[in-house]
């Protein structure tokens, strides 16, 4: 993919990160910012499916598997993909290992600590697989 087309790929997405650990959240929204996608924050699932209802227009959950509250990330992402099958889904921990069926079809794993070229690859797949 060229420079221009990469861009536009990116330029036009919006991504939530949901995060209970602030440190953490601040800086995965700041990378995905930087890179040009519009970001969305939520600490826990509750928070999440209220910014989703409020913008059906998100592409992607980014979402952590630890979080408080009476759902988990890995219990999120199954609803997002029944409720917004177009949504793509990247799921990350630095605890859990999901395998097979607890990762929605088409969702990536991606194991904490993440570093930056490690998030964008993630994001920029799961996005590739949107756009064909």
């Amino acid at each position: 993919m060229n420079a221009v087309s990469e861009e536009h790929v990116i330029a036009r997405h919006s991504i939530l990160v949901v995060e209970d650990e602030p440190l953490i959240l601040f800086d995965t929204i700041d990378m995905i910012e930087d890179e040009g996608f519009e970001a969305f924050e939520a600490a826990n699932a509750a928070k999440a499916l209220a910014v989703l209802e409020q913008h059906p227009y998100i592409d992607v959950l980014f979402t952590d598997i630890d979080m408080p509250g009476e759902m988990d990330g890995l219990a999120l992402a199954q609803i997002v993909r029944k409720r917004w099958p177009d949504i793509a889904i990247v799921i990350v921990s630095g605890h859990h290992r999901p395998i097979g069926p607890e990762i929605p079809q088409g969702g990536k794993f991606l194991p904490k600590p993440y570093v930056r070229e490690a998030v964008l690859r993630a994001l920029k797949d799961v996005l590739k697989s949107l756009d064909d």
